[in-house]
């Protein structure tokens, strides 16, 4: 018996080492160290106090690393781990002496698999979303890890349909006798790209739920308020949200709509022509009180609904690509009994900017800001991909930030510093009466085939209006003194 026990688990081991032998692993991924110096504050002084109280010089490091399990073309699993970010001297990220901080993550984890005899695909699992998009990347959602089911289908070499349902949220309410009880956000898709001879567009949509206790489990989204870009209030951000007391509601579920139109025109090369139109729309959940100029309480309603376009022009040249570009969103009227103007997003992933914004090398100064152009419009010039020596290439971009907000809504704020949120989805809140200035220069030299080193320089003028944020709200207190910001960073990366 123990001759064929022996027998057996041998085997047992070499069917596991054919099977093992049929997949083939592959690995991919990136090492990134950066130094930054930057000012990250548009607001110098509250009063006589220092508002500004960051590191001007911050380092940084972040690991990823991928597997992909593959057993054919039509089966294969990946697994996506980051190291990071690792804030140099930060006890909490293990950047402090002792490096022993838990920072390592599992950004996704999914599988893929063909259905037999049919031109249909599905992914599986925790992975990366990013709906169609244009000119400047998406401003409803980009770059989201989430959990999620997405099926694509080819109807034909120009047609495609893809469907997905989404679970950003569940099971993180924790009220006693009552967990997990109307805390899910559901959010299903439908996609139809259209390729056709020299013009490309693909019309989606989305449609979620979220039930009243989707955000009192204290989940956030990156240490930022989850509602910022779906609830109406554009004061209630964190620290800043004490006199804005929320009300419950009936309501068991509230409803999500977005919509989208990103078309590419290549037919006239070498010019590229881009241009994007997105909708969105949250519906109330209960209502609100805020405070008129700190005194009288104002029932809000936390309904919001509105509306982007964006547009990108290029020319092809064999020194670079120089273009324009632009947005115009929706902005708040002066009422907030009937909810926020602006276009709620579910993640932002704007590529305008790289100061505020996410086209940034990865480095210590303002990087991964993830704002969205909701309440503002902009227009930019930009040149890409300029080179004059091997191996070394350059972007160079200056843009003017408008509000379209009304002044009006300054009388619900609840401090001076109220539209300072860089770090918050939002971004800064900018009334029509305002205004910012941005430059950037961006380069990047391939040292080798798999490293390079990347310089990225940045500066904001502010020129946010007094006027609008102090002298007409005199209720705020002491006065405020703004200030530019600017950063410097350098960045090494290898990738393998």
């Amino acid at each position: 018996m123990k001759k064929l026990g022996v027998l057996l688990i041998a085997a047992t081991l070499a069917l596991a080492a054919q099977e093992a032998r049929a997949v083939d692993f592959k690995t991919k991924g990136n090492w990134q160290v950066g130094v930054g110096l930057s000012e990250k504050s548009f607001v110098k002084t509250v009063g006589n106090k220092n508002n500004d109280a960051a590191d001007t010089v911050n380092s940084r490091s972040r690991i990823r690393f991928q597997m992909d399990a593959v057993a054919s073309e039509s089966l294969s699993g990946t697994l996506y781990f980051e190291i990071g970010h690792i804030q140099w001297g930060k006890a909490a990220q293990g950047g402090a002496m002792g490096a022993d901080g838990t920072v390592v993550k599992i950004r996704m984890a999914y599988m893929d698999w063909a259905a037999p005899g049919v031109d249909l695909k599905f992914r599986m699992g925790l992975q990366n979303m990013n709906m169609p998009n244009k000119a400047g990347n998406s401003s409803v959602l980009g770059n989201l890890d989430v959990a999620a089911a997405v099926a694509s289908y080819a109807i034909n070499e120009r047609v495609g349909l893809t469907a997905l349902w989404m679970r950003p949220f569940n099971d993180n309410y924790a009220a006693e006798g009552q967990a997990g009880y109307l805390d899910n956000m559901d959010i299903w898709g439908l996609s139809v790209p259209v390729r056709l001879d020299g013009v490309e567009f693909t019309p989606w949509a989305l449609y979620g739920i979220r039930g009243r206790n989707t955000f009192t489990g204290g989940k956030i989204w990156n240490d930022s308020n989850p509602m910022s870009t779906l609830g109406a209030n554009p004061f209630d951000r964190g620290a800043n949200s004490g006199n804005l007391v929320a009300l419950q509601t009936g309501k068991t579920y509230g409803g999500m709509f977005w919509a989208g139109l990103p078309v590419g025109i290549t037919a006239f090369d070498p010019l590229n022509i881009e241009f994007e139109l997105n909708y969105g729309f949250v519906e109330a959940m209960g209502r609100y009180d805020a405070m008129e100029r700190g005194v009288t309480p104002v029932r809000g309603s936390t309904q919001r609904q509105g509306w982007l376009a964006k547009a990108l022009v290029e020319y092809k040249t064999n020194w670079g690509r120089p273009g324009v570009f632009g947005w115009y969103a929706s902005g708040d009227d002066d009422n907030i009994k009937n909810g926020s103007e602006r276009m709620p997003t579910l993640r932002p992933y704007g590529k305008f900017s790289s100061i505020m914004g996410d086209d940034v090398h990865y480095g210590g100064g303002l990087q991964d800001q993830k704002l969205t152009y909701t309440g503002t419009w902009g227009l930019g010039l930009q040149v890409r991909d300029v080179s004059f020596v091997k191996n070394l290439k350059h972007t160079l971009r200056a843009l003017y930030w408008g509000g379209t907000n009304s002044p009006g809504m300054v009388k619900y704020a609840t401090s001076r510093t109220d539209w300072n949120c860089l770090n918050d989805y939002e971004g800064v809140y900018l009334t029509t009466q305002d205004g910012l200035l941005e430059f950037n220069l961006n380069s990047v030299y391939k040292v080798y085939e798999n490293f390079s080193i990347g310089l990225g320089l940045g500066y904001i003028a502010n020129l946010m209006s007094p006027k609008t944020w102090q002298d007409g709200h005199d209720y705020l207190g002491a006065g405020y003194g703004k200030q530019d910001i600017w950063k410097a960073d350098l960045t090494f990366a290898y990738k393998f």
